[in-house]
């Protein structure tokens, strides 16, 4: 049975983490042994790391691993808290090392790519008031379907009102309008900057999303991004654009993942 190769990518180093059965990815500040990958020499933007998070292994990945594989390969990434199980019906309470993914389950056949189950958006009315009264100004009926909040609103509440917006004006003309319908109407996305998928659909992927984050550069920057809500602005934008980027570009299945909290 083929074996996909994931990478899984922390930014702390981890015995727990060494002993799953995935290529291990070291980013951020720390030191890391030979276990790890690093992002180091070739290609990067390595300097970005703290707004971009695990995106500056993916660039590094592409620009300077990516012809080593074929495209026949499922190539996939997940984080040092979150990862894929193995099938659809896993019991999660079982050790870790039983319920991750190894094997390309016979489900993906059908397939090229694999993004996260999605999460659902809601919003209290007292969080609204607080953080969310410019979007209540300008569509008071928000305040009717708080428990289905959209993408759009989620977003301006806790990355900044508007920013979203600015962004999807950059975005490449194919998609603007469509992605900014999308996130104005859907209250779920597939979270986590998660995906596996095949060689070529990952080359399109990127060859779209790093453009368009260089272009939200220009007008947000990296100096003035503060706060736990802004300083990772460039992943939580790609993260929100993956979803609609892989249901768009891809034949995608949804895949079950599960949080564990590894140090």
């Amino acid at each position: 049975m083929a074996h996909p190769k994931i990478y899984c990518i922390t930014n702390i180093q981890s015995e727990k983490l060494e002993k799953l059965s995935v290529n291990l990815v070291g980013v951020g500040k720390n030191s890391f042994n030979s276990n790890y990958i690093k992002c180091e020499g070739g290609e990067n933007i390595n300097f970005k790391e703290k707004n971009y998070s695990e995106l500056t292994f993916h660039y590094w990945f592409w620009k300077n691993k990516f012809n080593s594989f074929s495209k026949e390969d499922w190539i996939g990434f997940c984080q040092r808290r979150r990862f894929w199980l193995k099938s659809k019906n896993e019991d999660i309470n079982k050790p870790l090392e039983e319920i991750i993914l190894n094997d390309i389950p016979n489900e993906w056949k059908s397939y090229n790519a694999v993004i996260c189950e999605p999460i659902y958006l809601g919003t209290k009315f007292m969080k609204i008031v607080k953080r969310g009264w410019k979007n209540v100004i300008r569509n008071p009926k928000i305040l009717f379907n708080l428990k289905n909040s959209s993408i759009k609103l989620h977003f301006d509440m806790h990355h900044g009102f508007g920013i979203l917006d600015k962004a999807i004006d950059v975005l490449k003309k194919e998609d603007r309008e469509e992605f900014r319908k999308y996130v104005n109407t859907r209250s779920f996305y597939n979270p986590h900057i998660m995906f596996v998928s095949k060689k070529d659909i990952m080359e399109k992927y990127f060859s779209d999303v790093f453009p368009w984050l260089f272009e939200c550069e220009k007008i947000f920057g990296l100096d003035n991004l503060k706060g736990y809500d802004q300083t990772r602005l460039y992943a939580y934008l790609s993260e929100r654009y993956l979803s609609f980027w892989f249901k768009k570009y891809s034949k995608y299945i949804e895949w079950p993942w599960v949080f564990r909290d590894i140090n």
